[in-house]
Order: C-alpha cells, then structure tokens, then sequence
C-alpha cells in the first residue's frame, strides 16, 4: 500500500530510517541463514529451502554436501536415493529431480560455474527469482532484491510495495530503495518478519518502526492475493444471509403451518356439518 501524499524526497528520507533502525538491531551486512561454502552449495541450499525452515535445511545439508562433494556427484546420483538423503525437507520428489537437473546444466552448459546474471540463473530446472536473486547479492555482490513471503507482506505494510505479485513488488522496490539497500532489505526484513511483523497478530506495539509504519494501526492487506482479502471482506455479508435465509424459511414454515391449521379446521367444520346432517335425518 503506497503512501499517496508520500512524495519522492520524503519517502527516500522514511526509507533511510527504516534501515538506519534495521542495520541497528541486525548489522549493516547481509545475515547468512543457510550455510553454504559456494556458490552451487547455496543455490542447492535454497532450493531445498522451498516449504522447509532454514535450520532443517542446514541439518540435512551439513551431511549432503560431504557426500555429494562436487556438481558432478549431484549430476552423476541415484535419483531415489537422493530423494531419501533431502526427504525431511519435503517435496523431496520435485526437489531431487530438480537438484540432479541443475547440476547436469551446470556441468554441461557452465563448466561447473553458477551463472551471474538473472536471466541465465532462472533458465537452471529449480531456480526462480528469488534463488537467483540470493546468488547474485550474497555470492557475486550484485545489488539485487530477493523477495519471499516475508518481503512481500512487511514492504505492502511499510508502503513500499503495492502487490502480492513477488516480481512485480521486487520491481517496486527497485524503484524505492536506494541501491545501497538492496541486498540486506531481504534478510533484515526476514528477521524482522520472524520476530515482530508477522503474518497474523503482528506485535505492532513492540516494533520499532511503529512511527515510520502507515499500516501500524490496520492492515491493508495489500499483500494477500485479492481472492482472500475478497473472502475476508466478505464473512459478516455471508452471515447476514445466513440470517436471512433462516428469516424466510421461518416464515414459510409459519405460512405453512397456518395453512394446515386452516385446512385442519376446515375439515373439522365440513365433519360436524355432516353429522349435523345425519341427526337429522
């Protein structure tokens, strides 16, 4: 949700506490979640991170890479029982194949070197934005945004961002963050999204950008995939109408029952005209 009144010279200024507060609490360098020694270490690393939390994914990697020791172990391995070496990071099927996949291209098409820019890294089986982007900031130094669920929500909230599209909010802040920012908005931001700015009951009062926050008092939920915020908007509709349609079934019950009584008290009228009748006859 983008601050309407917020002009160009005022945002960069906002901008520059939010990261004067954020390199106070986390540093002024990128923190390392997943631990990798190069380049294909973190690019496997990441994409075992996919639905599974980084200290699994540095469990079972801290095994695999003495195992597999090289791009061309991963490009030469036994499908299946790789699939059993990375199973407890789940999706291990697709992750596995991808894995083997990746390593091949790598070996084939880059003499074993991991690629340096975007285009390339997203063409590798597995690899997306957002894992190519992690290469090029924390292994080639490349200014470069990497967006993740938590990037996402806090920059919509911050007013950086306008999208629950990753592409379209790591082009945004491409606009609105100075270069210098880049690399570290993601892992600062993650540590941030962890801890206080939360998905659901974000601790808004503990934050230490509450003031520089437009959504510190409601959500805009800019973030979420219009689908949902339509079906949250729409709860208390939906029970109105629960509530109406029991109305008009109570009152074509009522109707109902009135008819019967009615037709009950007709017959009973039409049987004692008849045996009204028959006494006199």
């Amino acid at each position: 949700m983008f601050i309407r009144s917020e002009s160009k010279k005022k945002r960069e200024m906002r901008v520059r506490e939010i990261m004067k507060r954020l390199d106070a609490h986390y540093g002024d360098r990128p923190m390392i979640f997943l631990e990798a020694k190069n380049a294909w270490q973190l690019l496997f690393a990441t994409i075992l991170s996919a639905q599974c939390t980084d200290a699994r994914v540095n469990m079972v990697t801290e095994k695999l890479f003495v195992k597999y020791k090289n791009l061309q172990a991963f490009a030469d391995c036994d499908l299946k029982e790789l699939e059993e070496d990375i199973h407890s990071t789940g999706f291990y099927h697709n992750k596995a194949k991808n894995m083997k996949a990746c390593a091949k291209a790598l070996v084939e098409e880059y003499g074993g070197e991991v690629p340096q820019n975007i285009e390339a890294l997203t063409g590798l089986p597995g690899v997306g934005r957002k894992t190519g982007n992690l290469i090029l900031g924390n292994i080639y130094h490349i200014p470069s945004i990497v967006v993740d669920t938590h990037v996402k929500r806090i920059s919509n909230r911050l007013g950086l961002a306008d999208s629950p599209d990753p592409t379209k909010v790591e082009f945004q802040l491409m606009e609105h963050l100075p270069e210098e920012f880049w690399i570290r908005w993601n892992t600062h931001i993650i540590a941030l999204g962890r801890t206080l700015c939360t998905s659901q009951n974000p601790k808004c009062g503990e934050c230490y950008l509450q003031d520089l926050c437009p959504s510190s008092k409601k959500d805009p939920e800019t973030w979420r995939p219009v689908g949902e915020r339509k079906a949250i908007g729409k709860k208390k509709p939906a029970a109105k109408k629960t509530v109406e349609k029991k109305t008009v079934e109570k009152k074509k019950s009522a109707a109902k029952n009135a008819g019967l009584k009615k037709a009950e008290t007709n017959v009973a009228v039409g049987s004692r005209k008849t045996l009204a009748k028959k006494v006199a006859e």
